[in-house]
């Protein structure tokens, strides 16, 4: 028996250098593994570059803010996105009535 180095879960292995249970937690693994080689690259990439929020206030931002926008502007940001969202649905509830 091995544990699953995913999901913790006792398992027979069918090969001796299984690690994962199933292929959906090798998969989910794999990824995860990808996503954080990726985050990591994108860091590497941004650093020494000075970057200015995409909101238009010209705030500078760090190098490990993925979404482009500081805190003030995402705020509002959230706000217009949640008011579209209600708009549409009362545009599209008109439309059904």
């Amino acid at each position: 028996m091995k544990i699953c180095e995913w999901c913790s879960k006792d398992f027979n292995p069918k090969v001796t250098y299984q690690i994962y249970c199933s292929a959906e937690c090798r998969e989910s693994a794999t990824k995860e593994k990808i996503s954080n080689k990726q985050q990591i690259t994108r860091a590497k990439n941004r650093s020494g570059k000075k970057r200015k929020c995409a909101g238009g206030c010209n705030t500078i931002i760090s190098i490990y803010n993925n979404n482009g926008f500081c805190g003030n502007c995402m705020v509002n940001k959230r706000k217009v996105d949640q008011m579209l969202k209600e708009l549409k649905g009362l545009f599209d509830y008109e439309q059904e009535g």
